[in-house]
């Protein structure tokens, strides 16, 4: 089975690389007809030009030759790449330039926020850690989904649920986007938290055992997603289309607070039929 324990190096040198081949020159402001292109994206020397720096600093940096640049460099790379907020964040956790968190992985819901997640009924609601196990839920939300009670611990997971699950992977009608984008949550988490050795062993299997996962892995996207909305065809209520907020403690900051709401009236008309019956 492959090793998904985090090589910094050679995780930042692949990052690089495919932030620099999704580029057209013409996103950063350089003429496009400057020579004939054989590969996509910027150029080593471009990417040099733009971030201030040599353009062999940028060579060993691709090559994974150790070197580990300064938050000065770090924060150039990602202007010159035009990272997004979720992949600048990523870029910094590869090269150790935020500081670590102190704070062990949830691993049981903190006891307010269970209470919490009870009271929020009607609302489906949820808590979640960083790697996205399941560590307290409402009836609604076992309604909505899966009885979890009937899970065994180690498949109370939400991105499992979502990719292996019979049921519940057949849901969402947009399954590639939501498959996505919890793919793109799990890597960050994963650059944030890499000695979590749960976390790697997750991501081992399910790139082992869904060859979508491992495809969409492989593309290094990374998209810390807190709010938006899923539609499923539930098989009791019909389609239902959610808007979900994820909010984050800060007396408990590993432990997510996920609360869905109807985001129409038919939604909300077929929640209401699913908790009457």
């Amino acid at each position: 089975m492959t090793s998904f324990v985090v090589d910094r190096t050679q995780e930042l040198a692949a990052f690089l690389r495919t932030r620099r081949e999704r580029l057209d020159p013409r996103d950063v402001g350089l003429p496009p007809g400057r020579r004939t292109r054989r590969t996509p994206g910027l150029r080593r020397e471009e990417v040099a030009e733009l971030a201030g720096v040599s353009v062999d600093y940028v060579v060993r940096l691709e090559q994974a030759r150790g070197l580990r640049p300064s938050t000065e460099v770090v924060e150039a790379l990602a202007r010159a790449l035009r990272l997004a907020p979720d992949e600048r964040a990523y870029l910094f956790d590869l090269t150790q330039q935020r500081p670590p968190s102190a704070d062990r992985p949830a691993t049981a819901a903190a006891p307010p926020l269970a209470r919490l997640v009870a009271d929020l009924s009607p609302l489906p609601a949820m808590l979640v850690n960083h790697r996205s196990d399941l560590l307290a839920w409402n009836t609604e939300m076992t309604r909505l989904l899966v009885d979890f009670d009937t899970l065994p611990p180690s498949r109370r997971n939400a991105m499992w649920l979502c990719l292996m699950h019979p049921r519940v992977r057949e849901f969402y009608l947009d399954r590639e986007r939501v498959a996505r984008e919890g793919v793109a949550h799990l890597r960050a988490a994963w650059a944030a938290h890499p000695d979590d050795r749960a976390l790697t062993a997750l991501i081992a299997e399910l790139s082992a055992g869904n060859a979508d996962f491992a495809r969409w892995w492989a593309e290094r996207d990374v998209k810390v997603n807190g709010r938006g909305n899923k539609t499923m065809r539930h098989p009791e209520a019909g389609v239902i289309t959610l808007q979900f907020e994820t909010l984050r403690p800060l007396q408990d900051p590993d432990q997510l607070l996920v609360i869905c709401r109807a985001a129409n009236t038919e939604s909300r008309r077929a929640l209401d039929r699913l908790y009457a019956g």
